[in-house]
């Protein structure tokens, strides 16, 4: 059903939007990359992958990593613990606007995918220290993905930590208000750690895959998270994983799905397969242009939306 072929002819279609977007440039790191780059990889539960473009490039997870600690942190504080700290609803704001947390009372922020939420969210990550912290992360994102030698580029984190001013302004408002109590540069070390861990788009295919499986992997038949985490997750995704285009990108494409400004999209198809995709050319909202397309050249060929 779905070939190599055809994947490289849709990579080659949508690589033409290229030049309607424009690489993250705001972060001295990721402002290097190449905007014509494109590629995908489609995980299936029988092991098979069927990819196009270069796979081996690696690329920070950046925003996408909000969806994987969400479910560490579900896991480590429960349902309810967790949403006391951040909110379940959409936003039409930026995902680095201050601006609803200054509206609400109590400031809490409107959901785990935006900055503020996602902060939130690091904060509750279980440990005695950031480096325990981060551990745990990555020996997470470790088992998601089948692939023990996953870790994190050094010079985008540090690149992050130093220009973080906005989100350093966010982790202000929330210890103002109570949501968050540690010191400020530490949770924003752990957070700029967290964008930076790095991996292929064939393990973020896997990971997608696992939560396509509803939090089990189907090659150890573990049952990485419990599937209501994972359905909490994907529902996420679909509600506010595109940032502010998440109502456009579910009549459009239709499928679970977290982007990340370095170029990156993990999506999950339930009950099917993951996919991986790596398109550093964003559009204003902070998707990556070129990767929408292909996800939607994906999604009206083989009918994969859950709508």
């Amino acid at each position: 059903m779905y070939t190599k072929a055809e994947l490289e002819q849709f990579v080659e279609q949508a690589k033409q939007y290229a030049r309607y977007g424009k690489v993250a440039d705001y972060i001295p790191a990721l402002g290097k990359a190449d905007p014509n780059d494109l590629s995908i990889a489609i995980y299936l539960p029988d092991g098979n992958v069927i990819d196009a473009g270069d796979t081996t490039h690696k690329v920070t997870l950046q925003s996408i990593s909000k969806i994987i600690a969400l479910s560490l942190v579900l896991m480590d504080r429960g349902e309810q613990e967790v949403f006391k700290k951040v909110g379940m609803e959409p936003t039409g704001d930026p995902f680095n606007s201050i601006a609803k947390l200054e509206e609400i009372q109590p400031a809490k922020p409107l959901n785990p995918m935006i900055n503020a939420g996602a902060l939130a969210v690091t904060h509750m990550i279980a440990g005695a220290s950031v480096e325990e912290r981060f551990e745990r992360l990555l020996q997470f994102v470790r088992k998601l993905s089948g692939n023990p030698t996953i870790s994190y580029s050094e010079e985008v984190a540090q690149s992050e930590f130093e220009t973080a001013f906005l989100n350093r302004s966010l982790c202000y408002f929330l210890k103002q208000h109570g949501i968050i109590n540690e010191d400020v540069e530490e949770l924003m070390d752990l957070y700029t750690k967290q964008c930076a861990i790095e991996m292929t788009c064939i393990d973020l295919a896997r990971i997608g895959l696992v939560f396509a499986m509803d939090g089990r992997d189907p090659f150890t038949d573990e049952q990485i998270m419990p599937l209501d985490v994972a359905r909490i997750c994907k529902t996420f995704m679909v509600t506010c994983g595109m940032y502010n285009a998440s109502g456009e990108f579910a009549i459009k494409i239709g499928i679970p799905a977290k982007s990340g400004v370095s170029g990156g999209i993990l999506a999950a198809v339930p009950g099917r397969f993951g996919i991986g995709i790596f398109g550093p050319a964003l559009d204003e909202k902070g998707n990556s242009i070129t990767g929408m397309k292909l996800l939607e050249l994906l999604s009206k060929t083989y009918s994969l939306s859950i709508f």
